[in-house]
């Protein structure tokens, strides 16, 4: 997107969080990281001194399968149940960005949904995306983007960058409303 950043880790207990929508799981975990960096960066008092501002962006993103939250799987039976479950149908993804003005206190956040739909995926696909273990470490085991997924992804109602955790268009929108 153009922006020169730094990444830091929110080390939040996002389990400990719950919501009974989605749209309000997504958006109180990209709060609670949101402020556990806050706080970080009040500690390690590193805030810049010049005149630009300093924007903290925090995002979140949930799968939502037949109306059921699904977060990052918690073994790789649960990530093949996943994965199987969107063969021949359809999940969505829903995500959040909240953007922080640090130098004027400026926060707002919004959500974005986005409905994917598949093909049958093939069981020898989905023990090879089990095997190479990047599916373990996303929301609802769900890689549209990976070189095994991608053919038998039948359509993207929405963005790919949300799905892939940071939806472009919406977090430009909240930069520029925070500068």
């Amino acid at each position: 997107m153009g922006y020169e950043f730094s990444l830091m880790s929110a080390d939040i207990d996002e389990k400990g969080i719950r919501k009974e929508k989605p749209e309000e799981l997504v958006m109180a975990l990209a709060e609670a990281k949101a402020d556990s960096i806050v706080s970080k960066l009040q500690t390690m008092n590193n805030q810049d001194k010049d005149e630009r501002p300093t924007i903290l962006i925090a995002a979140d993103t949930v799968v939502v399968y037949e109306g059921v939250v699904r977060e990052k799987p918690a073994n790789e039976k649960e990530a093949r149940e996943f994965i199987k479950g969107y063969s021949g149908g359809h999940a969505a993804t829903v995500g959040s960005v909240i953007v922080t003005n640090l130098k004027t206190g400026f926060r707002k956040g919004e959500w974005d949904r986005v409905k994917i739909y598949f093909h049958k995926i093939p069981d020898e696909i989905i023990e090879k995306l089990i095997e190479e273990g990047a599916v373990l470490h996303v929301a609802g085991g769900l890689i549209i983007e990976h070189p095994l997924i991608m053919p038998y992804v039948k359509e993207v109602v929405g963005t790919t960058d949300s799905v892939m955790g940071l939806p472009k268009a919406l977090t430009e929108k909240l930069i520029k409303e925070g500068l």
